[in-house]
């Protein structure tokens, strides 16, 4: 009787110890998501805090293209309140898309490239991209990463029942990808 009850204990024992280390880890997970996120969103706001630099450049040499800067001063406050990970992929698609127009008007307008404004701003928007890819890279790893726990059994077991769901991984559109491509802007 006893053999029993020790071999029964060291079962729920060994249950337990299972348990709690994949808890752990699917807390792990999910810190990193929430961490992954931040860095994109710390991108993400370098790249708004460069849509008035661009709107004021191109705005002294296309001052007919109002719409057009209205409309990315609108796109970055949209995407500045999204908070949901589609509501900003959403957003973000369409501020790229924006921004994607005005350079394509400053490309209109040599004496606008030439400027040396211009030229920082081209600079400090490749940059910004390149971090925010990164960031992405990172933040989909991270996503991969949990819902591949979530869904594998036998952590999806603990997952269930401690309410881990999967994240949603942070997507680009045609017209996001486009952003990167000013760096032909910086070419002489």
């Amino acid at each position: 009787m006893d053999i029993v009850l020790v071999l029964v204990s060291a079962v729920v024992l060994g249950v337990g110890i299972w348990g709690i280390w994949i808890f752990n880890r699917l807390v792990g997970d999910r810190n990193l998501v929430k961490t992954a996120w931040a860095d994109i969103d710390v991108q993400l706001q370098r790249r708004h805090d460069l849509v008035p630099r661009l709107v004021a450049a191109v705005r002294g040499y296309a001052g007919f293209e109002r719409q057009v800067l209205e409309e990315v001063a609108r796109l970055r406050g949209r995407a500045e309140e999204a908070v949901a990970v589609d509501e900003r992929n959403a957003a973000e698609r369409a501020l790229a898309g924006g921004m994607g127009r005005l350079i394509a008007i400053a490309e209109a307008y040599p004496d606008l490239k030439a400027s040396e404004n211009y030229r920082n701003f081209m600079t400090d928007l490749v940059h910004v991209e390149t971090h925010l890819q990164q960031a992405r890279r990172f933040y989909n790893g991270a996503v991969l990463r949990l819902n591949t726990r979530v869904q594998r059994f036998p952590d999806l077991t603990v997952a269930r029942l401690f309410g881990f769901r999967p994240a949603e991984f942070f997507s680009a559109e045609a017209e996001a990808r486009a952003v990167p491509e000013v760096r032909r802007l910086l070419e002489p």
